[in-house]
């Protein structure tokens, strides 16, 4: 019965991703369908074959390696900020601040031509399997690693170039990554092999859902990388460039910081209010917990398991996944109460790792708001919802495609 409910589940998810679409008739149901199944096999690959994990952990630690380079900047400038949390994760010196080294160093392999060349041929033969449009289908790819605000940084000219609708696409995908710097952290809170496993299995998710929700039609002339030194233009010298660009880094951490402040402030707000009705369950993280309960039942368990996730759900979509995952790390790591059972561990593990929260909204269009113009701005802005639902449903099917095979 619970194999066939999170068979179900995978169903019921696409199902709301249609019902939500904003231009059914153009979703492209053959390349939805490859992907889909890409990622089953995918998942199936990851939890049972221990080659898959090794090569996913290898790729991680190259990424983790750039940002522990990072991190003596950091040490250099603030190293009290490196340890005021005991020494263990800080969102500032772990996602934001190594942006003043990946942002530079991915501009000077733009300005010399090879992040170009490398979206241009890996592009195509993304484009080929899943039938995505070449920038879409390799920043998928890159924010599988570098996280959703560094990948946007270092894209300026490329969201320049793209529609605004194009924009929505790469904004709700962003919803669905990880940043690099923290995969270390997570798999110290939660099985590894879990957190490794949710990473390729999030970004095949997360083409799959936004080919649904905000399909695009792109002509082929439209179909093209930028690059920074269009022919006939007199390359700006290299020194001049690269000051440019770490303060258009510096300017975008300042305004990220502020935004996710301001938004991870208000739902705490909302809750102080909440709580002068004198009803002390009242908060957002159980009425997401509610809202939650049909979907971990879908992901194949019964109705006291499932309203247990449901309400870690809510917590993380309200507060972010640090919460959560401190909050369940002793019993997951030790395989007790409700995580006695695996697949309750791999499920609410790959549901976890993903920055799918009200937070990242607040990153995201922060983001945007010092990458693109105010027209572009708006129209993603206005679209809110659709990005949470998009992080949501994408969390939801990666959860139950990797929950099909371990029980």
């Amino acid at each position: 019965m619970f194999l066939f409910a999170n068979v179900l589940g995978i169903f019921v998810f696409i199902a709301i991703a249609v019902l939500f679409s904003r231009d059914k008739k153009n979703i492209q149901w053959r390349s939805v369908g490859i992907v889909l199944a890409i990622e089953l096999v995918l998942a199936w690959f990851f939890t049972q074959f221990k080659a898959g994990q090794v090569a996913v952990q290898g790729a991680a630690d190259g990424f983790n390696w750039l940002v522990s380079v990072a991190s003596q900047g950091i040490a250099f400038a603030l190293p009290e900020w490196l340890t005021s949390n005991h020494g263990g994760p800080n969102f500032v010196t772990s996602a934001l601040l190594p942006i003043l080294l990946v942002v530079p160093l991915f501009d000077i392999l733009t300005y010399i031509g090879i992040l170009p060349w490398l979206i241009k041929w890996i592009g195509k033969a993304l484009t080929f399997v899943t039938g995505q449009p070449k920038f879409e289908a390799f920043f998928s790819i890159e924010m599988m690693f570098l996280g959703n605000t560094e990948v946007l940084a270092f894209s300026k000219s490329q969201l320049d170039h793209m529609s605004a609708s194009r924009n929505f696409t790469l904004a709700m995908m962003s919803m669905s990554c990880v940043t690099s710097a923290i995969i270390g952290a997570y798999t110290q809170m939660v099985p590894g092999k879990y957190v490794l496993t949710a990473i390729p299995l999030n970004i095949l998710g997360a083409i799959v859902i936004t080919s649904i929700l905000n399909p695009n039609k792109v002509a082929p002339e439209d179909d093209i990388i930028v690059n920074i030194n269009e022919k006939g233009t007199k390359k700006e010298p290299f020194f001049s460039f690269l000051g440019d660009s770490i303060l258009g880094a510096g300017k975008l951490i300042l305004i990220i910081t502020a935004t996710v402040i301001a938004f991870v402030s208000l739902a705490a707000l909302i809750n102080q209010l909440f709580s002068l009705t004198g009803l002390h369950w009242l908060t957002l993280e159980n009425i997401f917990g509610v809202i939650m309960f049909p979907f971990a039942w879908l992901l194949g368990f019964n109705v006291h398991d499932a309203f247990q996730l449901a309400q870690f759900m809510g917590t993380k979509l309200v507060t972010n996944e640090f919460v959560v995952m401190g909050e369940v790390s002793k019993s997951i790591m030790a395989s007790k109460g409700l995580f006695a059972n695996e697949h309750a561990r791999i499920v609410l593990t790959v549901f976890l790792t993903s920055f799918a929260n009200f937070g990242t909204i607040g990153m995201i269009i922060g983001a945007f708001k010092g990458l693109v113009n105010k027209e572009k701005n708006d129209y993603i802005s206005a679209r809110v919802p659709y990005m949470l639902l998009s992080g949501i449903l994408v969390s939801l099917l990666s959860a139950a495609t990797a929950g099909l095979f371990v029980w």
